[in-house]
């Protein structure tokens, strides 16, 4: 009854004090930022490991079992979440909502760092990275062109468009789907190599051995010193045909006697289609702590300049759009 007396003796107070509990909130309810979801994002580390050409039941047994003994001994895991396919293991790790991300994250590289040595000589470092919610592209853009191949189109995009979405203000990172980036393909002839007696071990140890890039010291002298540089990669097709995998008396057996070499793309495992047409996306992830829409808004200012320096072969078009559903 305290409240209400006050009110009926002092109305003019009580007026006063409610005005500005409006006030109040209407300013908060305009700063108040629109998402989908709550910013409510448990502690998860993922712990990601890559060894080529081995098969899902090796990655299982040799990567993720060993490394999910390595992080189970660790306090506050809620729980472990992994899978292995063909070439790649992937481990998350959720921790209680009480536990810091950070002293979590140092946890797992910790362990993961300890057991190092039992995985195969041939497998990648694991990654170790923090997870968040909102890593995921939230608003796709799909390039096309008729005359252009995807190497190409994914080069042009890689050097002249990634970088202008990164610089917006709100980006995290820029994810390009469907990328085919160049690479020397080696396709190995068996019956070619069968006859010569040449196995895949000596080509990769050619390779290896021949394809380096060095330092080889400085030359100095009273007056001047230079520093000498030893450039023996290899860069085209034709320099690769002759390396020399073997030789036999003298004879010597190069890799364009074994296989076919040509320039081609890095993965062809993967690939993005378009309204029925081979393209080339890039997905722009934004930061945990940005507004959607304030991020949204920025990409659509540049998108009309990207399309206007664009080459007249190469369309771009909007995809998707996740903040449509968080502006409604």
């Amino acid at each position: 009854m305290y409240l209400s007396e006050i009110a009926i003796r002092r109305p003019v107070l009580a007026i006063v004090l409610s005005l500005l509990l409006l006030v109040f909130g209407i300013a908060s309810f305009l700063q108040m930022p629109a998402r989908e979801f709550p910013a409510i994002d448990p502690p998860v580390i993922s712990v990601n490991t890559v060894y080529p050409g081995a098969s899902a039941q090796v990655m299982e047994s040799q990567i993720t079992q060993v490394l999910e003994d390595a992080v189970s001994g660790i306090s506050g895991i809620r729980t472990i979440r992994s899978t292995s396919v063909d070439g790649s293991s992937n481990i998350n790790i959720e921790f209680l909502p009480d536990i810091s991300v950070d002293s979590a994250a140092n946890d797992v590289r910790d362990r993961v760092s300890r057991l190092a040595f039992l995985l195969p000589a041939e497998v990648e470092a694991p990654r170790v990275a923090k997870v968040d919610a909102d890593a995921e592209p939230f608003i796709w853009l799909q390039f096309r062109s008729s005359t252009r191949s995807l190497m190409e189109l994914s080069d042009y995009i890689d050097r002249y468009v990634a970088d202008r979405l990164t610089s917006l203000p709100g980006v995290a990172n820029v994810f390009i789907g469907g990328e085919r980036r160049y690479a020397m393909r080696v396709w190995l002839n068996r019956a070619e190599m069968a006859a010569r007696g040449i196995t895949v071990s000596d080509v990769e140890t050619a390779l290896r051995r021949q394809n380096v890039d060095i330092p080889a010291g400085r030359l100095e002298s009273t007056q001047r010193e230079m520093t000498v540089r030893t450039d023996s990669r290899l860069n085209t097709p034709e320099e690769f045909r002759n390396v020399v995998i073997a030789r036999d008396g003298d004879v010597f057996v190069r890799l364009g006697d074994v296989a076919r070499v040509e320039i081609g793309p890095r993965n062809t495992r993967q690939g993005l289609r378009f309204n029925g047409e081979n393209a080339v996306g890039t997905g722009i992830v934004r930061q945990s702590q940005s507004n959607a829409l304030e991020v949204a808004d920025e990409v659509a200012k540049v998108i009309p300049r990207i399309a206007e320096s664009l080459p007249s072969d190469i369309v771009l078009e909007v995809s998707r759009d996740n903040s449509l559903f968080v502006r409604t």
